[in-house]
């Protein structure tokens, strides 16, 4: 279960030590704390070691060491935080052969029991079959206040099909959730950021149609047209008191994200990817405003396809920047953990 406690793989969280520098020179490998029951609440990476959703999918395999591959570039990351606010290992779960459902199942308890205690879960991936999993943990953390749920999701994909012989794949996590909340009676509030007309079909653009999602697409992320992309991101944001963020790498060009199952031609760029980012944190962040940031992920980290661990890098500065508005507040908008519904 989710706050049990978990063992840290040191030798996997090793790296530079500047002894000479002092106590302001540590990094994340010398602070992050394995998870154990009744911890203060913090930041906690949770991996989703998965292939099964890309395999379905007809993708490229290897995202199940993705988490591993992410944590090694975090190691040396620095640590802008205080003790107050610890940086927490909460393991892995691990997909085994093709057993999806079960382990989407288990990702869920565990997100809810990181949710009840506190913490704020980043997870990492895996393919985005991870975030039909996060959903189902938020669900049972969130009950009645899941009416103010929605989802940013950073994709070239939509993620919107209907799962083929009703069994779910990297491909279909926002069209499971959607159909979570009409169960619910609940509203789908989805804003796809990034697009691709070149890699969404007709049907799949039908579907979001009919399910009133929100996009904005590849061709309209520039520079020039930054403040109409944040007064969207705000007026979708207006309507959500509780937001799942889920960031897949194939948002950002094969340039800097080559270690993906489906690498973008186009993508956004990066520097104009981290702004809207930010943009959304700061909007997200802080007790008992709304929206609240709940949970984040990070999808479809190959390294199996990956160049010189780039997109395992830039996972892990991502997770940097999500990490320390809680970890670091003063450097960002101040945010803070505690039960978020």
């Amino acid at each position: 279960m989710g706050n049990c406690n978990v063992d840290i793989d040191r030798q996997l969280w090793t790296g530079r030590v500047d002894a000479a520098e002092g106590e302001r020179a540590l990094r994340w490998h010398q602070q992050v704390q394995p998870l154990r029951a009744g911890q203060t609440p913090g930041v906690a990476l949770l991996g989703f070691a998965c292939d099964a959703g890309v395999l379905r999918n007809q993708g490229k395999i290897g995202a199940a060491d993705g988490p591993a591959a992410i944590r090694r570039m975090a190691v040396d990351l620095a640590w802008h935080g205080s003790d107050r606010v610890p940086l927490i290992d909460a393991g892995d779960v691990v997909c085994r052969g093709d057993e999806l459902e079960a382990a989407q199942a288990e990702l869920g308890e565990r997100v809810a029991a990181l949710l009840r205690a506190g913490h704020l879960p980043i997870l990492l991936g895996g393919g985005h079959e991870i975030a039909w999993g996060s959903f189902q943990g938020i669900a049972a953390a969130c009950g009645d206040a899941l009416d103010g749920y929605g989802i940013v999701n950073f994709d070239a994909h939509f993620d919107l099909r209907r799962p083929p012989g009703g069994r779910g794949n990297s491909g279909t996590s926002f069209f499971q959730i959607s159909e979570a909340l009409a169960v619910r009676k609940l509203p789908f509030r989805y804003l796809c950021i990034g697009a691709s007309a070149a890699a969404n079909t007709r049907a799949v653009f039908d579907t979001a149609h009919r399910l009133g999602a929100q996009w904005i697409g590849d061709s309209e992320l520039s520079w020039l047209g930054f403040g109409q992309v944040t007064s969207a991101i705000d007026a979708f944001l207006d309507r959500v008191k509780l937001l799942q963020l889920s960031i897949c790498l194939d948002a950002l060009p094969a340039s800097v994200a080559p270690g993906v199952s489906a690498p973008a031609a186009r993508g956004m760029a990066p520097d104009l990817f981290f702004a809207l980012l930010d943009h959304v944190l700061r909007r997200t962040a802080g007790r008992g405003t709304a929206p609240r940031l709940v949970l984040a992920e990070i999808a479809e980290c190959n390294p199996a396809v990956d160049r010189d661990g780039m997109t395992s890098r830039l996972a892990a500065r991502i997770g940097f920047e999500i990490a320390r508005g809680v970890l670091a507040p003063g450097m960002t908008r101040a945010s803070a953990t505690g039960a978020p519904c």
